[in-house]
Order: C-alpha cells, then structure tokens, then sequence
C-alpha cells in the first residue's frame, strides 16, 4: 500500500518529534492514503512555516506488517472517533499506548462542528451525523519508533 507525507521538506527517514500542536490522533508521524490530501498538507505546511517547497514523500507499507503492531482503526467518524479526537486536541497531557491510529481526518470544514460539539450545543449522534457527509480523507498517525520500522521510502515528489 502506498501512503503519502505532505510537507515543506522531503522526509525519507521518519522521526518522532516533540510538538505543542494538538493533533487528531495525538504525537507521531502522519500519512494519508490520499494523494489529494497530501498536496493539500504540502501547500499548508510550506505556507505556515514560510520557508521550503511543496514536497510528497511517498511512503510503501506492506499491511501484515501492521498485525504485529498495535493498531486502533476508526472506519468512519464515529462517536468512538468522537471521543478520542476530543482526548488528543483538547485534553492536557492525554496519551495512549499505540503503535498506529488510523481514520478519518478532522480538518478545516469540521472543526467549527467539532467547536459546536465542545460547546455543548451538539450531542455526540448530531455531530457525527453531521461529519458523515463531509467525505473525510484517512490519516495514519506512526506513534513509535517500532511503527515507524514497517515503513519504506520509495520516492520524493517536488510539486
């Protein structure tokens, strides 16, 4: 399976790095399967840190090798997905105990749902019932060094 990494910077040899940013699934390295999507983080990490180019690093993963791993998957936003999203951006100090977390991306168009959910103006039904039609892309977030292990550059995409 092909996975892409978006960013400013090829990044041929993952790294688990340290981050004040409160991202969906927590601490690690992120991949999409989606190309799309991939661009998509190009274009907005060059622009947010203002320095580099639109790069691809595009990621091999051979899938049994996730079997030995840790691994929790969300098919779909869920109130499960919900709830562990909420845990990793807002909890202070919130960890787990996984290799790899793979699902659906919260992004730019469902955090003002995800906000009215926080406000108490949404249950956790009506939110997810309102991200389900938004077609949201995957993401898989490489927790630990041993995930990181299981993935192989192939190839570095200049866009």
């Amino acid at each position: 399976m092909k996975l892409y990494h978006g960013s400013n910077l090829a990044v041929t040899e993952p790294r688990l790095l340290q981050s004040d940013r409160k991202l969906d699934f927590g601490a690690g390295f992120y991949l999409t399967s989606s190309y799309e999507q991939a661009e998509r983080w190009a274009f907005l990490t060059a622009r947010r840190r203002g320095e580099g180019s639109q790069i691809i690093t595009v990621y091999d993963l051979d899938e049994e090798s996730l079997e030995k791993l840790d691994v929790l998957r969300f098919d779909s936003a869920s109130e499960q997905w919900l709830k562990f999203v909420s845990k990793n951006r807002y909890l202070k100090d919130y960890t787990d105990d996984f290799d790899v977390v793979i699902g659906p991306v919260a992004n730019d168009r469902t955090m003002p749902v995800i906000r009215l959910y926080f406000a108490g103006i949404y249950d956790e039904a009506e939110t997810v019932k309102r991200l389900l039609p938004q077609k949201l892309k995957d993401q898989y977030a490489f927790k630990t060094e041993k995930a990181l292990k299981i993935l192989r550059c192939s190839e570095v995409k200049q866009l």
